[in-house]
């Protein structure tokens, strides 16, 4: 897959944003640089949601938010059955939602096998 989440990284002071900011929200600049977003992620926190919509062959789904290395926090979905606050898990990319004509990236983290 060649889909790629990316934070952006002021050129002014350093600040990292995910999504993308166009005014950073610690100095007021507008220009950033793209830094690519993967690897290894800690779990700060997840919630499970159990009423899924039509369509869906899972008993749940399970959204997290977790913490890169450089301090950046993001939030998407949880492909792991054993959650627990603080374990590292795998930053991946796919397709969250599909639409037609159209498919919608996130992220997805992984356990770490």
């Amino acid at each position: 897959m060649s889909e790629k989440m990316y934070a952006y990284k002021c050129t002014d002071c350093g600040e990292l944003h995910h999504p993308k900011h166009y005014v950073c929200r610690k100095c007021g600049a507008r220009i950033f640089d793209e830094v690519e977003l993967g690897g290894e992620v800690t779990l700060l926190t997840y919630t499970r949601a159990y009423n899924l919509p039509e369509g869906y062959m899972k008993p749940y789904l399970a959204f997290g938010i977790v913490k890169f290395d450089n301090g950046l926090t993001v939030s998407g979905q949880i492909d792991c059955e054993d959650l627990e606050i603080g374990m590292k898990l795998n930053t991946t990319v796919g397709i969250i939602k599909e639409a037609v004509g159209k498919d919608y990236y996130g992220f997805i983290f992984k356990s770490i096998e």
